[in-house]
């Protein structure tokens, strides 16, 4: 993993290219609900032993990466908003949309608070996990 040393994002490429930013992750919940930050942190609970993985704060979403940036979260006023990219589209009632990214395809799904994390999503991003480790 290499850090920038500008912004101290964590990367698995060596000089990769991107945007710094020196958000912190705590002021992307400013003025959001406690149950969006709840629902946040049980996201890092169930991700914490997926290796490689790290995240840091871009400009308006947490960007976790493993090999690749493999899900992004943006706190929006009465939701997160989780993206995960694959090569092909998945068929499940949690997902909100999916969209065509460059040959992969963007899964968001939208929960409003840590119950909204049940089994199948929690399979989904996994999948999406899986999916950065090739």
């Amino acid at each position: 993993m290499w850090i920038c040393p500008n912004c101290n994002r964590n990367f698995y490429t060596t000089n990769q290219s991107h945007t710094c930013s020196q958000t912190q992750v705590g002021e992307l919940f400013k003025n959001k609900s406690d149950e969006l930050v709840l629902a946040f942190d049980r996201i890092l609970k169930i991700t914490e032993d997926w290796k490689p993985n790290t995240f840091g704060a871009a400009k308006h979403s947490i960007v976790f990466h493993s090999k690749r940036a493999w899900l992004i979260i943006k706190p929006m006023k009465s939701e997160l908003d989780l993206k995960f990219y694959l090569d092909r589209t998945l068929d499940s009632d949690v997902l909100k949309k999916v969209t065509d990214f460059y040959g992969n395809y963007a899964h968001h799904i939208r929960v409003k608070n840590e119950y909204d994390i049940n089994n199948e999503v929690i399979e989904l991003l996994r999948t999406g996990f899986d999916y950065s480790m090739r």
